[in-house]
């Protein structure tokens, strides 16, 4: 294969048994849809767990198909502007399509609240430098952990594909985090600031797959940007995130009308001299922080008018009636998304010279902004509710119990004929990536052992799979789990 673009990290002669189309790209979508990684998403959460709120919500991967179409659509556009794009390394449509139903894989049971868990897992429990982070797990499964024929060898991706699967080109403890200002996601959490970035797009172990893939695209990008399909993926799942789910929490009615009308009215009545420990001081606390970290974007004309436009079509048009199941409702719903996902694909730029915390594809001013206030409505409204906290606080426990034991299991020295096979699998893989030398060498492995077998697991069967463990369950033989 003479295109740098289209070589895969394996060489050519490794055909898995679904590749049917002609085109590399179109085989790479189709490898990554027949992996029964990207199946398990269907059972893992988005916001809402899939198994307390019926059939209507979001799960990982109808949220990965939607990022999918509304990346493709982008993709699409930029078809008139081909010697920008060709200039930056290309722009096919297969490539970004591939890279959006491929960027969660490597989410864990209960969405990024089991991101974060086994994080600190990792690092603190387990002493893996490069703790756990979703889009370097994601990148670990189409590079290493996903088996195809005889050998450990991933999905076998295109560069191309593997590239724009790369929200952020970095390792945890690479250079980027070392910049002022650094590329979005790679600065330390100010809690733990020798802790490395805190978003990343590969481990240490597929470091070298990380630069092989972004070999050809090598005096196009920057080292530290997304390459530009990389950019239209990122910016169709930011789109997703902010319209799809606020279908979900409508739907389960968690998002009220009331609550959100007051704190929008409540700055729009005060705007900058908002108290910010009343009603409005949220916003107002959201206008200072894109100021702070955004300055190449943030406007408060731009701000003052998304907030308008949420309130008017969000809070008074959408939230106005309670859903109730009707078809009626159900038109409103779709109406709300469709409209909105239209405003925002075609308010989409391309420029060749972006700020260092944006990529080649970014929203127009107004549109960002008001990106910025729906993502504000679920994360101040939804995720800080008390009630979510309980259930998550529970599902963390869970998590810590689910390590604890399974690691507990692998070192039991009259267990070891009775490991679970995958688990076995997962440990040989681990000591084979590390480096002869390495401290505490096969604790090391089986602690990415372990994380590799959670995050694979979903929702359902963490919790099968901790009941039992901890004796809970009575039945013997079960199909929630596979051992």
């Amino acid at each position: 294969m003479d295109d740098p673009r289209a070589q895969r990290l394996f060489g050519d002669s490794l055909v898995a048994p679904g590749d049917l189309a002609a085109s590399p790209f179109r085989v790479d979508r189709d490898r990554i849809v027949s992996s029964p990684f990207f199946a398990r998403l269907a059972g893992v959460t988005q916001v809402i767990s899939p198994g307390g709120a019926g059939l209507l919500v979001h799960n990982r991967m109808t949220h990965s198909l939607k990022v999918a179409q509304v990346a493709r659509a982008v993709a699409e556009r930029f078809s008139d502007k081909s010697d920008l794009s060709d200039k930056l390394g290309g722009c096919d449509p297969d490539v970004v399509e591939a890279a959006a139903l491929a960027h969660d894989l490597g989410h864990p049971p209960f969405g990024h609240l089991g991101e974060r868990v086994l994080d600190r897992l990792a690092r603190q429990r387990l002493r893996l430098s490069d703790g756990f982070e979703g889009n370097a797990q994601s990148y670990r499964i189409v590079t290493s952990t996903e088996i195809r024929g005889q050998a450990t060898i991933g999905l076998n991706l295109t560069n191309a594909v593997r590239a724009a699967i790369l929200k952020y080109p970095w390792t945890r403890h690479g250079d980027p985090r070392f910049m002022d200002p650094a590329p979005r996601g790679a600065a330390p959490p100010p809690d733990d600031p020798e802790s490395g970035s805190a978003k990343f797009g590969a481990y240490s172990t597929e470091a070298e797959d990380m630069r092989a893939a972004r070999q050809p695209f090598a005096g196009r990008v920057a080292d530290w940007q997304q390459t530009l399909e990389a950019s239209v993926m990122d910016t169709a799942d930011d789109i997703a995130y902010a319209i799809h789910d606020l279908e979900d929490v409508h739907r389960v009615g968690v998002l009220q009308q009331g609550a959100v009308a007051t704190e929008l009215m409540a700055w729009q009545r005060w705007g900058r001299d908002t108290d910010l420990n009343r009603s409005g001081g949220a916003i107002e606390s959201l206008r200072r922080q894109l100021h702070r970290k955004d300055a190449w974007m943030a406007d408060d004309e731009a701000f003052t008018a998304a907030i308008e436009l949420v309130r008017a079509e969000l809070v008074d048009g959408l939230l106005a009636q309670p859903f109730d199941g009707s078809l009626e409702a159900e038109s409103r719903v779709a109406a709300f998304s469709a409209t909105w996902t239209q405003r925002l694909v075609e308010s989409i730029e391309l420029t060749d010279s972006p700020a260092v915390r944006s990529g080649h594809v970014h929203l127009a001013p107004a549109q960002w902004h008001e990106v910025q206030i729906l993502k504000f409505v679920q994360n101040r409204f939804v995720l800080a509710r008390p009630d979510l906290a309980l259930h998550q606080r529970g599902q963390a426990r869970l998590l810590a119990s689910l390590v604890d034991a399974l690691l507990s299991w692998l070192t039991d020295p009259d267990e070891s004929e009775r490991i679970p096979r995958r688990l076995q699998d997962l440990v040989e893989l681990a000591e084979a990536e590390l480096p002869d030398g390495t401290p505490f060498h096969l604790e090391q492995a089986r602690g990415r052992a372990v994380v590799d077998f959670v995050a694979g697991l979903t929702d359902n069967q963490a919790i099968a799979l901790m009941d039992a463990l901890s004796g809970r369950s009575r039945q013997l033989w079960t199909d929630a789990f596979v051992l």
